[in-house]
């Protein structure tokens, strides 16, 4: 089993301090721990969209985890807080992974579903 490589990027109207990192990786890592033998990246990018002007939502966490020998998936996540935005995409990417790992698991025990007409 290998390690799922983690990396978070940041544009500079966010404060890119280590805490706020630290803080988010850890969040993202706790609600996706349960896939990550399954991917082999997973990025975090969080973005100011109206910088120092505020605006409601204005804080962007997009997700984007790849999963062995697929395509990538990315999610956002908008709040006014980038631990609020960061919990919103992890949450809609852990969604996002139980329904693509859990059709492939329900194919791969099933090849044949009965239909019903």
């Amino acid at each position: 089993m290998s390690t799922m490589q983690f990396q978070f990027n940041t544009d500079s109207s966010v404060m890119g301090t280590h805490d706020v990192a630290q803080r988010i990786e850890a969040q993202v890592r706790k609600r996706l721990e349960r896939f990550a033998d399954r991917l082999t990246r997973v990025e975090v990018h969080v973005t100011d969209v109206n910088g120092r002007k505020h605006g409601a939502d204005d804080k962007h966490c997009t997700i984007e985890a790849r999963p062995r020998g697929s395509r990538p998936i990315g999610v956002t996540g908008k709040a006014a807080d980038v631990d609020a935005a960061a919990r919103i995409a992890a949450n809609t990417m852990a969604e996002r992974l139980e329904r693509i790992f859990g059709r492939a698991a329900r194919h791969a025990h099933d090849p044949s579903p009965d239909k019903q007409i």
